[in-house]
Formats: structure tokens, sequence, C-alpha cells
């Protein structure tokens, strides 16, 4: 499903003196079956934007779709029900604990798809799927969520949107809590959901080495406005813009600029560190 904002704003206590414009006249598409991450300081606007696409806040002005979905500032149009576009979209939260609603991770799992009333007769299966997906298993099935380590609770939250296979998976700071081993492992999840599933995956996160490894698209929020978008080589490549607002480039840019500024090598754009590596050995050679 592709979402698209048009002239979204949105206000938090509109109504108030002490009002707060968190959006401002936001448009922009995130593509089907791509990855698109959203950058920006705190207070950017990333997280309202992600509660917006979950209907859990309305625009204050502009309108949003999603597939065949618009949502206003009215609530949700042409005959919808909140739930039928929900159960589209996942919203893991930036602090786990916020969504869960159990006493038991089996129970968190499966709460998705009993509240949604899938008609399925492995709920286990599907529990215990999602489960190996974001590298825990079976053994964590009668434990309390809460009592989870940071990087573990985080898990769950993820596993609990994927059992009810949402169409799309919205992930708020994902990488918090988790160890470099966890990283990888949600690297390779995110690429399987996107290759083999084509589901639209949008991550907001202060992780600029994630976003450089995932991103088809990057969006670069500041105080509610778009400052920049595209690819992450056209991004990117904006060091200067990235640094006024606060952000920085992967290392592996940073790198390549300074070789660049310090010996004139033009190292070009790289992906991964061993490419970098092989290059530099071939000028050193």
């Amino acid at each position: 499903m592709e979402i698209k904002f048009n002239e979204v704003s949105y206000t938090y206590n509109s109504n108030s003196p002490i009002k707060k414009e968190a959006l401002k006249k936001i448009s922009l598409s995130f593509e089907e079956g791509k990855v698109t991450s959203v950058i920006g300081k705190a207070g950017s606007g990333k997280s309202t934007m992600a509660e917006l696409m979950n209907a859990l806040l309305f625009p204050t002005e502009g309108t949003i779709e999603i597939g065949n979905f618009l949502i206003t500032s009215k609530g949700i149009k042409k005959n919808k029900r909140i739930n039928d576009l929900r159960v589209n979209i996942g919203l893991v939260f930036q602090l786990p604990e916020e969504q869960f609603f159990n006493i038991t991770v089996k129970d968190e799992i499966s709460f998705g798809m009993k509240y949604f009333n899938y008609k399925t007769k492995d709920i286990d299966k599907r529990v215990s799927d999602a489960l190996k997906m974001v590298g825990l298993n079976d053994d964590y099935l009668d434990r309390n969520p809460l009592t989870l380590s940071n990087g573990e609770k985080r898990k769950v939250a993820i596993a609990s949107i994927i059992a009810f296979n949402p169409k799309i998976i919205i992930l708020d700071e994902p990488t918090i809590g988790l160890d470099n081993e966890s990283k990888k492992n949600l690297i390779q999840m995110i690429r399987k959901l996107k290759m083999r599933l084509n589901k639209t995956i949008i991550v907001i996160s202060h992780d600029i080495e994630l976003v450089h490894t995932i991103s088809d698209h990057i969006v670069v929020l500041d105080n509610g406005d778009i400052i920049t978008q595209g690819d992450k080589y056209y991004v990117f490549k904006q060091e200067e813009l990235l640094n006024q607002y606060g952000l920085k480039v992967p290392k592996i840019i940073e790198f390549s600029n300074l070789v660049y500024n310090r010996k004139g090598i033009k190292i070009g754009y790289r992906d991964e560190m061993n490419d970098l590596i092989k290059d530099i050995y071939r000028y050193v050679k």
C-alpha cells in the first residue's frame, strides 16, 4: 500500500495558547514495497507523522491517502472503519512498553490476530514463526514481556506486529536497546519483509548507519518541515546541509569525504565497508 500526505499539518493543543505546530503542510509519498526512512532531530515531527499514518492522530489540515482509505481532520472517510485501516498498518512504538497489554509473550504476540478476528487455526505457529524472525525462540512464550531486557522487549514488540501480517510496517527507533548482533538480525528481517513479502516499511530513526544500510528513500524533517528528501545517495551527499540541522552522514561516507579533502582521492559512494577497503587498497597499491 502506498501512503500519500497531501498538505498535511498537525498542531498539538490547537485551541490553547501553548499550541505547537508539529507538521507544516507536508506533501509526501511513501512508495509501496520500499523502505522509507524519516530522520531528524528530536521534536522534528517524525513520531507525529507515524501516529497520523496509524490514525492515532488526525491531521489538523490536509488529507492522508493510504490505499483506499482517506484520513481527514474529521476521521476516516469513504465509510471505512478505523480497524479496517489498522489491520493493514503495524506500528512498533519507540517505547515497547506502550504497546504491551498482556502478561505473557505468547498472548502479546497473538493479541493482534485475535483482536482483528483472524480466521486461522494455527495462531500458535504464527506466534512461534514471528519470534524466530526477530531472533527469539519458544522459551520466551510464557515469560512476562515487561520483565525482559530492553532489547528483548523491542523484539517482542516487532514480533507482535509481524504476526498479524500488515501490509505496512512502521518502526519507530527500532535499534534502541539492541546490540550489534541484534541490529544485524533486524537488518536481515527488514530486507526479508521487503524482498520476499513486499511490505511497505517506514523507519523512524536517529541511527544513521541503519538508515544508510536499509533505505530506498530518505526524508529529512526539521521543526515540522521537509528539509530534503531523495534516495540515500542524494541525501547523504548533502553533508553540509545535514550538519546544519544537527545530523551526521554515515561513517563510510564521512571517511570517503575525509580522504578526498585531505588526499584529493575521489573514492566515490560505497554501500559496504569491504568495497571501500578494496578501493583504498587499489589506490595504495
